[in-house]
């Protein structure tokens, strides 16, 4: 895992010194090794200049072999690629037999030569976490591509004269050729979701490029001419899959098993993010098998607070027979900690402050590899919506035809006491927007209300943006007649690859340790994304019901059958307490900017100081990281 950057410029003068910024803004993510080449990109006097930057970070073939950017002698091209390929062994097999030879043992060499040999077709071919830019010498042009659930980030921003991408939003700001003009659309977004969603960021110039997608960048793309977008390779799929129940189990036990085999490949220490639950310890259990030296590493937060994770983690780590560290946070450590997960936030977001705690461990103990379990509340229906989204839709599609301003009015008359008004607001979102099982399960993550946004100013139409304040041409990949794998698929396309991929990522690089992710493995994520959504789930059952029985001869019988804990950090306390004094100079800033409402910012804040009961903690804190982010990272000058 690394961190990359390129330019386009019909100048060339601009492009060393602007690439090289960039890879100095991303040190962080790469501390072992740095390069940087200059190649064409077009022909004759209306060529322009393509510049490739590199940070590294060595785990597979620690030795020069493996250093970027990588050139093929045979041909020219040339490739920096951020992420892992876990099928890199089976792909090298298949183009030995083609007569290629490789001169070291990296994924990295493998991607080089599969681009090489098979054009953009080796991206379909390829399963791993990926973001990368390869130079076609032949054509001159280069192939920018993303992994299909957007495990690795990629940001481009496209100029008129130039274009730049970079794995961080920082590092494209760090060129210096990009404005930072703040985008009001992607703000709002962030404060609706707790963190922004794609395509947008907060900047007007820059955005996501699009998980699943690949494109060609020609030398038009700074010359003024036609210019293909991206275009997906891959999608979910359609086409569902007919296993029953019990071949399921055994399906998903044999993918799972392979997921995290192919994923503990590494030529560094390795760890495993562990919590309470079933996923962290499924993986906690396989991986013991392939690696019995592994580790595992659990955030806690003391007796100040209650019960944590720490003794049922504990408990589990010695079930296994594998070393336990507990992070414990407490008061005296928490500022500290707070600032830095501020300051290094490449995008704001309210989630991730345990991912950057437990990653910041880890790298102190000298792991430079941490499997974690996201992905698998998505796959398998882990969380409340999807029990909820169901419940609601069938309850609110028959009032659809009754206009918005009366379904308003009702709830409005409720005169609901003692429920916090963040709740009641919440509630008249649902009544009065789109009542599908997607919408539903859309609207259940929004951390502020239409209305509030709507008295800071951020009206969603005026802003461009649809009633859920999100992109009008945005759409998740919605089933008729099979509302588990809609909301599968609505959490996976918004909630884990805006938030809990965006923000492992950028939490966990910024100690320099790579985070992989086995429950979204392309193989077992594609198989049991087309498992029907019975198959998965059945009323009255737990929840992640195929997942338990999948796993029953890998976990005791206790904890199979442990419900699904959560981990929510006392975080709400601490901004009231220990973090006070920094979180109110965030609100003040945040007010002081013209694209908000101030009062209505001031407001908000005050109320939960006087009675946390009054909101959910959540609203605040966007606001307090919103604008931390927006002193932070203001223009010098």
């Amino acid at each position: 895992m690394c961190g990359l950057s390129g330019i386009v410029s019909a100048d060339p003068r601009q492009v060393e010194p602007a690439v090289r910024a960039t890879a100095r803004a991303m040190l962080h993510r790469g501390p072992d090794d740095e390069g940087y080449e200059q190649l064409p990109l077009g022909r004759g006097e209306r060529a322009a200049v393509a510049g490739l930057g590199f940070r590294r970070l060595a785990i597979l073939d620690l030795s020069r072999a493996g250093h970027q950017p990588m050139f093929n002698r045979e041909t020219g091209d040339c490739l920096v690629f951020n992420g892992e390929i876990y099928n890199f062994r089976e792909l090298r097999g298949r183009l030995e037999s083609r007569g290629v030879f490789f001169r070291g043992s990296s994924d990295t060499e493998v991607l080089l030569q599969a681009l090489s040999t098979w054009g953009e077709a080796a991206v379909s071919k390829l399963n791993g976490m990926f973001a990368f830019a390869f130079y076609d010498a032949r054509s001159r042009r280069i192939l920018l591509a993303r992994d299909p659930l957007g495990i690795k980030p990629l940001y481009v921003a496209a100029l008129p004269d130039r274009l730049v991408f970079a794995s961080e939003i920082r590092a494209i700001l760090a060129s210096g050729l990009v404005p930072h003009d703040l985008d009001v659309a992607g703000i709002a977004g962030m404060l609706a979701y707790g963190s922004v969603p794609s395509p947008r960021t907060v900047y007007k110039s820059i955005r996501t490029f699009p998980a699943g997608h690949m494109q060609w960048i020609s030398s038009a793309a700074v010359r003024g001419g036609p210019e293909p977008g991206p275009k997906p390779y891959w999608s979910f799929p359609w086409e569902p899959i007919t296993d029953d129940r019990e071949n399921a189990s055994r399906t998903v036990q044999e993918l799972l098993r392979e997921a995290v085999g192919r994923q503990l490949a590494s030529d560094v220490p390795l760890g495993v993010f562990l919590s309470a639950g079933i996923d962290s310890t499924v993986i906690a259990s396989i991986a013991r098998e392939f690696t019995p030296q592994v580790t595992a590493f659990t955030v806690g937060f003391g007796s100040d607070h209650g019960e944590d994770e720490v003794p049922l983690a504990s408990a589990t780590a010695r079930t296994l027979g594998i070393r336990h560290v507990a992070v414990e946070l407490d008061a005296d450590t928490i500022p500290e900690m707070w600032h830095d997960w501020m300051s290094g936030m490449d995008n704001p977001s309210i989630d991730g402050f345990n991912t950057f705690a437990v990653s910041q461990r880890l790298a102190a103990d000298g792991v430079v590899v941490g499997l974690s379990g996201v992905g698998a509340d998505e796959l398998f229906g882990g969380y409340s919506t999807f029990s909820r989204a169901l419940r609601w839709s069938s309850l609110l599609q028959p009032l659809s035809y009754v206009p918005r301003w009366m379904r308003a009015g009702a709830v409005d008359g409720l005169g609901l006491v003692g429920v916090r008004s963040g709740a009641v607001e919440k509630l008249r979102d649902l009544v009065v927007g789109d009542p599908s099982v997607a919408g539903i399960a859309t609207a259940l993550r929004r951390a502020v209300s239409n209305g509030r946004l709507e008295a800071m100013g951020l009206a969603s139409r005026r802003l461009g943006l649809g009633d859920d304040y999100l992109d009008p041409a945005r759409s998740e990949a919605a089933l008729d007649g099979d509302p588990f794998n809609t909301v599968s698929r609505v959490e996976s396309s918004h909630y884990m690859r805006d938030t809990l991929l965006r923000d492992t990522d950028s939490n966990s690089m910024r100690h320099a340790l790579e985070v992989r992710v086995p429950f979204l493995d392309r193989k077992l994520f594609d198989y049991v994304s087309a498992l029907p959504g019975p198959v998965k789930h059945a009323p009255g059952m737990p929840a992640k019901m195929l997942l338990r029985e999948a796993c029953k001869g890998l976990l005791s019988d206790e904890i199979a059958r442990r419900p699904k804990t959560g981990f929510t950090l006392p975080i709400g306390e601490w901004m009231k307490g220990v973090m006070r004094e920094p979180c109110t100079a965030a609100i003040e800033h945040l007010a002081a900017q013209p694209i908000i409402d101030g009062g209505e910012v001031r407001r908000t804040w005050c109320s939960f100081l006087r009675d946390d009961r009054s909101l959910h903690w959540s609203r605040p804190l966007a606001l307090t990281v919103l604008g931390t982010y927006l002193q932070q990272n203001s223009p010098v000058g």
